[in-house]
C-alpha cells in the first residue's frame, strides 16, 4: 500500500509540495509583526529587491514616503528595515527615544570586516567604553585646542603648495585633498603626518577610496541581503574583504612599530594611549589589540573620507557657481587678507563663508540615510510596534531637503543659513547626525572644513577646465561622493 502511494506521487507533485512548504516556512519565519509600519507587496525570499534602484535608492524611498508617510518598512532577503523620515520622526528616534534605538545592527558586510567591535559597530558596555576613551584621548591630543588648529593650518599650507605645483592646469584633486585631511587624524593616531609622495600611504589612500566606492555596488548590497549564498560567489564584495585585510595589515604594522619603542610612561599618540589601557587590563578587559586595530581603522576612515569628500563637493560647487565663490573670496579678503592664514577665530566674522560651507554639507549630503540603528527593546514609534532587534534607517535626506523646512531645498543657496546678514543655525541641518551616537569627530571636522576651505579660496579660484561642463552627479558608496572630476586651481 505504501509503495502504491509513493509511486502515485509524481515528481511534479513533490516539487509543488516542497515549494509550498518552503514558502510557508519562509512566511512564518519572516512575516511582518503585528502593527508593524506599512510596506509594499514583498516577494518570498527576496522581499522588495525588485523595487530597488541600487545606484540611487532614494528614488524608491521618496515614492514610499509619498505613499505611506513618515514611517514605513522594506524587506531585503529575510530582513525587515524600518525607514524613518522627516524632522519630527528622526528626532523622535535619535533624541527623544534615543535610548531605545542606541544599538548598531549586524550588517553582514560590516560584521565580516569590523566584527562588531571598535567604535562604530560595537554596542552596550563595549561601545560606551571605547567611545569614552576615544573622546578623552582625542581631547588630550588637541581636539578643540590651539595645538590641533596649528596642525590643520600647517597642513593647509602643504595642500596650497601642492595645488600650486599644478600651475592652473586641470587635475583630479581627490588624492591630494584626502592626503591633507587624513594627515590631521594620522598625526593624532600615529603621531606623524605622511608626505604627499609617500608611496605606501598613497597606496593606502587609493585602497580606502576604492573600498568606500565598492560598498555601494550591487554585489555588496546583495551580500548584505543574502550572505550565505553571496560568500561563495565572485564579485566586488570579495574585493572589499581583500582591501580591508590590506588596510588592517597597514594598521597592524604601525601598531607593531609603536610597540618596539613604546614607553609606558609616555603617550605620543592614540595608539600609545590604547596600549597603556591594554597593559592596565593585562589584556583581559575590553581593551584588546584587535579592538585597537578596528578603532584605528574606523578613525582613519571617518577622519579621512567624510571631510575630504565634503571639501571636494565644496570645490565643485564653487567652480559651478563662480558668483558665490567670488563673494566668499571678497569676505576672505576683507576679514583675513592675503598676508596671514585663516584661523578659527575668523569664523564668527565670516557669516557668508560659514553659510556656504554649511550649504555644501547640506547639498553634498554625504551620509544620506545615516549610519543604521537597531532597537534595543520593543518600542512604540508613532503608533507602530517596532520589535527589539529591528534595523532602523533615519533618513537625513528627508530632513535636509524638506520643502517645509527649507526655502529652496533643491537649490544651492547659502541664504538658507543667513538672516539679516548674520549666520543662523538650522535645526534641520544634521549632517553629523544627532543624539548619543552622533559623530564623535564633529568638532574636528567643522574645524577642518572651515580652515581648508578658506585657505584654498584665499589663494586660488577654482574653475572648470576649458571646454568642460562640470557635473553634480554623485557616486554612492559608504558615502555619497561627487563623480571623479578634474578642476583648475588658478592662483589669485
Amino acid at each position: 500500500m505504501r509503495r502504491f502511494l509513493w509511486d502515485s506521487i509524481s515528481i511534479q507533485m513533490l516539487l509543488v509540495f516542497l515549494v509550498v512548504f518552503l514558502l510557508v516556512a519562509h512566511y512564518m519565519k519572516h512575516r511582518k509583526p503585528k502593527n508593524f509600519p506599512p510596506s509594499p507587496f514583498a516577494f518570498p525570499f527576496v522581499g522588495h529587491i525588485h523595487l530597488m534602484n541600487f545606484s540611487n535608492p532614494y528614488i524608491l524611498v521618496e515614492k514610499l514616503i509619498q505613499k505611506y508617510g513618515e514611517v514605513f518598512s522594506v524587506q531585503m532577503g529575510g530582513t525587515w528595515f524600518v525607514f524613518v523620515n522627516g524632522l519630527r520622526m528622526v528626532k523622535e528616534v535619535l533624541v527623544n527615544q534615543g535610548e531605545n534605538f542606541l544599538d548598531r545592527p549586524d550588517i553582514p558586510i560590516n560584521s565580516e570586516v569590523f566584527s562588531s567591535i571598535g567604535l562604530v559597530s560595537s554596542n552596550g558596555h563595549l561601545w560606551k567604553q571605547q567611545r569614552r576613551f576615544t573622546l578623552s584621548t582625542l581631547r588630550n591630543f588637541g581636539l578643540g585646542k590651539r595645538g590641533l588648529e596649528e596642525r590643520i593650518q600647517e597642513e593647509c599650507q602643504c595642500l596650497v603648495d601642492v595645488l600650486e605645483d599644478e600651475q592652473g592646469n586641470p587635475f583630479n584633486p581627490q588624492l591630494k585633498i584626502s592626503n591633507a585631511v587624513s594627515n590631521i587624524i594620522c598625526s593624532v593616531i600615529f603621531g606623524n603626518r605622511f608626505d604627499y609622495h609617500d608611496k605606501d600611504f598613497q597606496k593606502m589612500l587609493q585602497l580606502l577610496n576604492e573600498t568606500v566606492g565598492l560598498h555601494g555596488t550591487i554585489m555588496a548590497q546583495l551580500y548584505n541581503s543574502f550572505p550565505s549564498i553571496m560568500k561563495f560567489l565572485p564579485g566586488s564584495h570579495q574585493t572589499i574583504f581583500k582591501n580591508w585585510k590590506l588596510l588592517k595589515s597597514f594598521v597592524r604594522e604601525k601598531i607593531e612599530k609603536h610597540k618596539e619603542d613604546w614607553k609606558p610612561t609616555e603617550s605620543r599618540d592614540f595608539i600609545d594611549s590604547y596600549l597603556q589601557e591594554i597593559a592596565k587590563d593585562n589584556g583581559g578587559g575590553s581593551f584588546q589589540e584587535e579592538n585597537l586595530v578596528v578603532c584605528v581603522l574606523e578613525l582613519l576612515f571617518a577622519g579621512t573620507e567624510t571631510s575630504s569628500t565634503t571639501i571636494r563637493w565644496g570645490l565643485l560647487y564653487m567652480a559651478i557657481y563662480p558668483e558665490i565663490q567670488a563673494r566668499v573670496q571678497a569676505e576672505i579678503d576683507a576679514v583675513i587678507g592675503q598676508a596671514r592664514q585663516p584661523a578659527l577665530e575668523d569664523r564668527n566674522n565670516m557669516p557668508y563663508t560659514n553659510a556656504v560651507i554649511h550649504e555644501v554639507q547640506r547639498k553634498g549630503n554625504i551620509i544620506p540615510f545615516n549610519v543604521p540603528r537597531q532597537t534595543v527593546k520593543d518600542t512604540v514609534l508613532d503608533g507602530f510596534h517596532i520589535p527589539k532587534g529591528t534595523v532602523m534607517f533615519t533618513n537625513l535626506t528627508s530632513v535636509m531637503f524638506d520643502k517645509n523646512e527649507w526655502e529652496t531645498p533643491d537649490a544651492f543657496n547659502p541664504e538658507h543659513f543667513l538672516k539679516d546678514g548674520q549666520f543662523r543655525k538650522r535645526e534641520s541641518f544634521m549632517p553629523f547626525s544627532v543624539g548619543k551616537r552622533a559623530c564623535l569627530g564633529e568638532a574636528l571636522a567643522r574645524s577642518e572644513l572651515f580652515l581648508f576651505f578658506t585657505a584654498l579660496l584665499q589663494k586660488f579660484t577654482f574653475q572648470a577646465p576649458p571646454d568642460t561642463t562640470l557635473s553634480l552627479q554623485f557616486k554612492l558608496g559608504m558615502t555619497m561622493a561627487p563623480q571623479p572630476y578634474k578642476i583648475c586651481a588658478v592662483r589669485r
